[in-house]
């Protein structure tokens, strides 16, 4: 199975990253992320077999022992990639906590044996895929507030015609 460990957004400020997402979809091409679906990738695993997916389990609870709830501030808009191939994203501001809890996650999945993807941790919400962002204005923009992630989630990617869709495997809170 493929899968992942994300920090969950707030409600609120989900809803508030869904409707940045609406706003953008009126302006800009693409494949957006289903309103639900919004997270914060921590590391991405890739496949992993049961035994993988227990033993993230097993890391997630070690990496997030006695880590407290994260702030999450909107820091503008990014992509990755050129062309229809671009993602689109919402930049969250680093911050100590953050980077610290990507950096347990991490160590964490890495002392059981794990694998994931090693590029350097950027933290964004993935907002489109396959974008297409026009030159100039998008427009006023109300971007999300402030808030506080409180749960990690190791999630299981299922691949289908229209996206992905996301099933939460395992939580720990904050």
């Amino acid at each position: 199975m493929r899968a992942f460990v994300a920090l969950e957004l707030p409600e609120a400020f989900a809803d508030e990253v869904a409707a940045l997402s609406r706003q953008l979809a009126a302006v800009c091409e693409g494949r957006f992320v289903a309103e639900g679906d919004h997270h914060l990738t921590l590391a991405f695993l890739g496949e992993v077999d049961e035994a993988g997916a227990r033993a993230a389990m097993d890391a997630l609870e070690a990496a997030c022992a006695g880590v407290g709830p994260v702030e999450l501030a909107a820091e503008g808009l990014g992509t990755f990639g050129r062309g229809r191939a671009a993602t689109l994203w919402l930049g969250i501001r680093r911050s100590e906590e953050l980077d610290l809890l990507a950096r347990r996650v991490r160590e964490e999945l890495a002392a059981r044996g794990l694998t994931y993807d090693e590029k350097d941790f950027l933290p964004h919400v993935t907002l489109a895929r396959r974008a297409r962002v026009p030159r100039g204005e998008l427009g006023d923009l109300a971007f999300p507030l402030p808030d506080e992630a409180r749960d990690v989630t190791l999630f299981r990617s299922i691949l289908e015609p229209d996206g992905a869709r996301y099933k939460s495997l395992h939580s720990v809170e904050l």
